[in-house]
């Protein structure tokens, strides 16, 4: 099997990180592939926030969990080290696609490389926020960015090796 397609039917999503930080360069590599995904009319809309600032992970992760409604402590992030924040520039009609797309390319590189991952939600309403607003501002990010999501990244705790079955009425041929 294809290399790609392989990773494509390997890759499950992680919930259980070690607290080990990823080496600059692996992350670097997985971003490097989030950029290269398609956009539409190649506007390259989609942006990556790379936080491995553990302050800056636990402030997202505490945001994330507020907006999630779960109880205090649990961190929607799955003690992951690095979280990648994909924000898509919204005045480009195929925004929402093209960040999907680098989110989507993310945790395939990641997976290539031995590095778990997850595609975490809340990014919409986290980046919303008053407090959202305040940290792209503070990072020089300007424009009308909406949140596609948290790509979290680390080295998993947990076995990934089942696949599970695909539904058989998911295609159709004409």
């Amino acid at each position: 099997m294809n290399e790609v397609i392989k990773a494509m039917v390997e890759r499950r999503s992680a919930r259980n990180y070690k607290d080990d930080m990823l080496p600059k360069e692996v992350i670097d590599d997985i971003i490097k592939a989030g950029v290269y995904a398609a956009s539409g009319r190649n506007y390259q809309s989609a942006i990556i926030v790379a936080v491995t600032d553990r302050a800056m992970r636990d402030r997202l992760s505490e945001m994330n969990r507020k907006i999630g409604g779960w109880a205090e402590g649990f961190d929607p992030f799955y003690n992951a080290p690095v979280v990648l924040v994909v924000l898509a520039d919204k005045s480009k009609p195929t925004y929402i696609y093209d960040g999907s797309l680098v989110m989507g390319n993310l945790m395939l590189a990641a997976h290539s490389m031995g590095v778990g991952s997850c595609w975490i939600h809340r990014a919409k309403e986290e980046f919303e926020s008053d407090e959202g607003k305040e940290i792209l501002k503070s990072l020089g990010i300007e424009g009308d960015y909406e949140g596609i999501g948290h790509c979290v990244l680390g080295y998993t705790e947990s076995d990934l090796t089942k696949i599970p079955e695909r539904k058989s009425d998911r295609v159709y041929y004409i």
